[in-house]
């Protein structure tokens, strides 16, 4: 399997791209000044090197182009005040543009710059007619609601002084004034002069600020409020807001100070007044008239500025990739090193094998289309840095890497879990998910984001819908396994169907509802594929199915777990580490398949010869009494003298794990380090391969005592792992065995007692919370629990028994990753 890596050819089998990842190179690139801003285009359009930052002792501001990221972060902080101001507008950027955007910087910086100018005088003229109609709206209404206020009042004193005149002198009551008007008039130097101030208050303030006048004034104030019907827009923050209109009336300097104070305090808005009524209308119609010309110079202005916006919102998204595309070149050349002449660049970085070609033709085509006289230089350096890991995938299987890649990037070229995942994740998920109706509701929701997958992914969606559609890959093949176990546990929501033929077994009499298998007897030929139909609803239906899915769960997790360490094999002969496969692999291999290989093959045995033997005595007993009789227990010849010889392999193999590797590594250091001062050199083809010393241990410095702790850990693990990793596998009958029952508990206990009571109201309630059960709790939530669940058996008990994972992902200067950059 080492040799179905990426790049073979000619063979029986076809080249596996993800078993290994790709070949790695550093390269090293020299650019001559002229040709480097479209060089480094070119190879970003390209996608496929990984620079190196060869500047990383400077900070940002001591860079070479620091002033034109400068210039690019300028401009883009305008594309994102555009973004704004149209998203305010309601107005949405154009994809495709019917005009050519400028691709000189200079002249799109001081383009935007003319835009912006414009557009902020624009923003500040509407905001000032804007606020200065708002003013004259609430003069008006102040005019309009104080008006009323003094004729009301002039009405009411006219009536009143018609009821004095009508009334004899003698007689008094409560309304009589106290002085008449010949008393008043006698001194005018006695009489009052009051004051008003009108003006709007917000309408939630109002009570407090009545209060406050009161107890401010000692209650010497009038106050008359009226409340406006429609919400204004108050002048000051902008906002529509409910208002009342107020006059307060006053006596003296002292008072009016203290309104002026609480007005400003309480947000009220102050307007003249004048009590004389011809001087009121003829202010109406002068607000009146105002109020006309602003509204028609504001919508003047604002179909200018939509107009602008929209010339803005044609171009916007090339001027933004393009921003972009300058801001990215101008960065990753700040990661090249200036050369002692000052007329080249050189940078290095990390590229694929395959694409050596690729990028010398991109390096070709930048010096040409540059007028350059000297072309760029690509070199290949050998160097024992570690390279990062890179996988071609593509839309169906990124998103099972990703899985992976999750848990730990792989180590360069080391086995890749995600091969097997792709099978073996949507498997486990089904074992746990089984129900046919379930996976074709699942299969159904996935075929729509499938079909519609142009279309969604050119939109932006929201967290969970993105997860869901990025994931739609996984989703269709859980939903395709589910359909496939669905079938083997003969459930479709729950209800058996006689689908591949009829039943196995018919009753003995007609008293078989409560029949348990001694009941039935077999008439026919064995159900051809999955659980026949008669044991659901059986008295046996769950220690059958108990049985039947917990020894299924062992024996899919002992395979797993033996693939697991297969691949350890695979890892240790690709790396050329003898140390691992003798010392590790081997013992691993033999303590997991004498303990539990060995109960996975009696559980086959017992399927096949139909024996009563209790596998739980057989396995304890063989640690307790490996000497004793096995009786009734017995399920071959020479079980015991097998038993015997697996348990002493199996106490063999824990010292053979923990004491020979520290010492072999002892060795091979004080070898290395003792006979040889000098290395060949290494061919180009192997100039990458990460050192021999894979587990990390080959520094100058070798700390024996560290090694051996470090492998008794690793011992310990693997030999408390492989108990409670075999046990961790029992999830899959758990899950499936809660799937199956909830499911049974949703058909019986809501759909079929909906129907019993012969009622079409209530049959409807029933299926509508069927079918709201069925959704939320089992294709949504246990679709959910299963995904974890399959998620944990991959990352834990299969993944730690070959996978390091700890390699960094190869993460190339590419345009088409620029949409993906949040700002």
């Amino acid at each position: 399997m080492a040799e179905l890596q990426s790049g073979g050819g000619g063979g029986c089998c076809p080249p596996m791209d993800l078993f290994r990842s790709e070949p790695m190179q550093l390269v090293q690139i020299i650019i001559p000044i002229e040709s480097v801003h479209l060089t480094v285009s070119y190879l970003g359009e390209l996608g496929l090197l990984q620079f190196k930052d060869l500047n990383s002792e400077k900070s940002p501001f001591q860079r070479t182009y620091a002033a034109q990221i400068k210039k690019c972060a300028e401009m883009a902080r305008k594309l994102r005040f555009f973004k704004e101001q149209m998203l305010k507008a309601g107005i949405l950027s154009s994809v495709k543009s019917t005009t050519r955007a400028d691709n000189n910087t200079d002249d799109l910086e001081v383009k935007l710059g003319d835009l912006e100018a414009e557009l902020v005088e624009i923003n500040a003229n509407g905001d000032k007619l804007q606020r200065a109609h708002s003013e004259l709206v609430e003069y008006k209404l102040v005019l309009q609601k104080a008006g009323e206020f003094f004729s009301s009042a002039l009405t009411s004193a006219a009536a009143q002084q018609r009821d004095m005149e009508s009334q004899q002198t003698g007689e008094m009551t409560i309304e009589t004034p106290l002085l008449t008007d010949k008393e008043m008039s006698a001194d005018p130097s006695k009489q009052i002069k009051l004051g008003f101030i009108a003006g709007l208050v917000p309408r939630e303030k109002s009570m407090s600020f009545e209060r406050m006048l009161f107890r401010a004034t000692r209650g010497n104030v009038f106050l008359r409020q009226a409340v406006v019907d429609e919400p204004v827009v108050d002048p000051v923050s902008g906002e529509k807001m409910e208002k009342n209109v107020f006059v307060v009336f006053y006596s003296g300097e002292r008072a009016k100070n203290k309104i002026l104070k609480i007005c400003d305090a309480f947000g009220a808005n102050r307007y003249p007044f004048n009590e004389e009524f011809d001087k009121q209308a003829q202010a109406i119609s002068e607000v009146s008239g105002r109020l006309s010309e602003l509204k028609t110079t504001i919508d003047a202005g604002l179909l200018h500025r939509g107009n602008l916006l929209q010339t803005i919102g044609d171009q916007f998204e090339q001027w933004n990739l393009l921003v972009k595309k300058e801001k990215s070149i101008y960065h990753t050349l700040n990661m090249l090193s200036l050369d002692v002449t000052k007329k080249c660049l050189v940078g290095e970085g990390w590229s694929p094998v395959f694409a050596t070609k690729q990028i010398q033709d991109a390096l070709e085509r930048a010096a040409f289309d540059s007028n350059s006289q000297v072309g760029a230089i690509f070199q290949v350096l050998h160097t024992k840095e570690s390279p990062p890991t890179y996988f071609r995938t593509n839309k169906f299987t990124s998103a099972f890497q990703e899985i992976v890649d999750a848990y730990g990037v792989a180590k360069y070229r080391e086995a890749n879990p995600g091969v097997f995942t792709i099978v073996t994740f949507p498997f486990l998920f089904a074992v746990m998910f089984g129900d046919w109706g379930h996976g074709i509701c699942l299969l159904l929701g996935t075929l729509v984001l499938i079909v519609r997958e142009k279309k969604l992914a050119s939109q932006k969606l929201d967290d969970i819908t993105d997860m869901t559609f990025g994931g739609r890959y996984v989703i269709l093949m859980m939903a395709l396994f589910s359909i496939y176990t669905g079938l083997i546990y003969n459930e479709f929501f729950s209800v058996p169907f006689e689908i591949f033929s009829h039943s196995a077994y018919a009753c003995r009499d007609l008293s078989c509802s409560e029949a348990t298998t001694v009941g039935l007897i077999k008439v026919r030929d064995t159900y051809p594929f999955g659980v026949d139909p008669v044991w659901h609803g059986s008295r046996s239906e769950l220690p059958f199915l108990n049985s039947l899915k917990m020894k299924m769960s062992i024996l899919l997790g002992v395979a797993q777990m033996n693939l697991g360490i297969i691949l350890s094999y695979f890892n240790a002969t690709f790396f050329r580490i003898g140390v691992n496969i003798w010392c590790q692999f081997i013992p691993q291999i033999i303590f997991l398949n004498s303990l539990f290989g060995y109960l996975s093959l009696l559980i086959i045995l017992k399927w096949i010869t139909g024996s009563q033997a209790d596998l739980y005595h057989v396995m304890i007993y063989m640690f307790l009494s490996p000497t004793d009789e096995l009786g009734d227990n017995q399920l071959f010849p020479g079980q015991k003298t097998a038993q015997l010889v697996l348990l002493l392999l199996a106490f063999v193999s824990v010292p053979w794990m923990l004491l020979p590797k520290p010492f072999i590594l002892k060795i091979q250091h004080q070898g290395r380090h003792q006979g040889q001062s000098y290395e060949p050199l290494q061919s180009t083809d192997e100039s990458l391969q990460p050192d021999t010393n894979h587990d990390s241990h080959g520094h100058e410095e070798f700390e024996f005592s560290e090694v051996f702790v470090h492998q008794m850990i690793h011992t310990i693990e693997f030999v408390l792992g492989a108990v409670s990793n075999t046990a961790s596998y029992l999830r899959l009958w758990a899950l499936s065995l809660a799937h199956s029952e909830l499911s049974s508990v949703f058909y019986e206990k809501v759909l079929l007692l909906a129907w019993g009571y012969n009622n079409i109201l209530i049959l409807i309630v029933g299926i509508i919370v069927f079918i709201f059960a069925t959704v939320g709790v089992l294709l949504v939530m246990e679709t959910l629990s299963a995904f974890l669940h399959a998620l944990r058996l991959h990352w834990v008990e299969f993944q730690n028994k070959f996978y390091e994972g700890d390699g960094y992902k190869f993460s190339p200067f590419s345009f088409a990753l620029l949409d993906d950059e949040v700002e």
